[in-house]
């Protein structure tokens, strides 16, 4: 008899073990799940996938709760993943700010992960039931590469939610944007 697939919940835990993230970390972990839950932005603000800047704005306005230490020490835990996928889907679904920091003052953790983990179902059912089984002493070392540009790719391990073939498109796309920018040339 096969297994019982994990609920969604189940799988979002399992993202857990990825903690503690540095700012950039968490907003590189937020961005490739939402990206591969295929949650279509309504407004510009909103197509902007966070970055270690954004984390610390939504910290010093009480949209997220503050970390673990200060400065390039400062460590984000699954709480901080939750608080910033809630806030990068309800932007995608329209609310703004205030509304958001609103809604997160009212939600418990268990209603903030159970509605995270319904907007991600889609996005949590690839790979991640290796995920779910791996373990930190366990993982697996197969890998993809993802060209990006001359000299430039992404590596993302196999078992990883972010291995989904959108993912990694949206993933290098997003890198290529950016390497687009003046001010990072």
């Amino acid at each position: 008899m096969p297994e019982p697939t994990p609920s969604p919940v189940a799988l979002l835990r399992a993202h857990s073990r990825h903690a503690p993230w540095n700012a950039r970390g968490l907003a590189a972990h937020v961005t490739a799940l939402v990206d591969a839950a295929g949650i279509r932005p309504t407004n510009a603000s909103a197509r902007v996938s966070p970055s270690a800047r954004s984390v610390r704005f939504y910290v010093a306005n009480g949209l997220l709760d503050r970390p673990e230490g200060a400065g390039t020490a400062a460590t984000y835990n699954y709480r901080h993943l939750l608080q910033l996928l809630a806030i990068k889907i309800r932007q995608r679904e329209g609310s703004t700010l205030e509304g958001i920091k609103r809604e997160m003052k009212e939600i418990t953790g268990d209603a903030l992960e159970r509605r995270v983990a319904a907007s991600l179902a889609p996005a949590l059912g690839a790979h991640a039931d290796l995920a779910v089984r791996d373990t930190d002493d366990d993982r697996s070392a197969s890998w993809r590469r993802v060209p990006v540009a001359d000299g430039i790719e992404i590596h993302v391990r196999d078992d990883a939610p972010a291995a989904r073939d959108e993912a990694l498109v949206a993933m290098r796309e997003a890198v290529r944007a950016a390497l687009g920018r003046a001010d990072i040339r």
